[in-house]
């Protein structure tokens, strides 16, 4: 089972961060696609763009409805089923994301639904 780790996609590149998938919908301001060490753009395993939206319009409020949410879009994503294939091939995977806020993001999230996906 890999090691899943998440990381802003500000934060300097590492060779140890393994395979880097950014899982931001949208590309992350002020970083040029030529200057981002990444492997893999996986927009389909985000939020949807109607949560990601509600969910920025009061984060400090919205969060544990956003978290119950995003839950059950990753619950029955196509996408995440073919992604877990690919996770199990490399030893570490880096979960890219943008936002500033480093302990309610739905990297995170997203983190916590592979790695209990893994164990099953």
């Amino acid at each position: 089972m890999p090691e899943i780790v998440v990381k802003r996609v500000y934060e300097p590149y590492d060779p140890e961060d393994g395979y880097r998938i950014l899982v931001d919908r949208l590309w992350p301001r002020g970083i040029k696609k030529e200057n981002l060490p990444y492997d893999m753009w996986a927009k389909e395993v985000t939020p949807s763009s109607g949560l990601r939206k509600w969910f920025h319009s009061d984060p400090e409020h919205h969060w544990p409805v956003f978290v119950s949410h995003y839950r059950e879009e990753l619950s029955q994503s196509d996408a995440v089923e073919k992604l877990m294939p690919l996770l199990a091939s490399y030893p570490k995977i880096t979960l890219l994301y943008a936002s500033k806020n480093k302990e309610q993001n739905h990297a995170l999230i997203l983190k916590d639904f592979l790695d209990k996906k893994m164990k099953v």
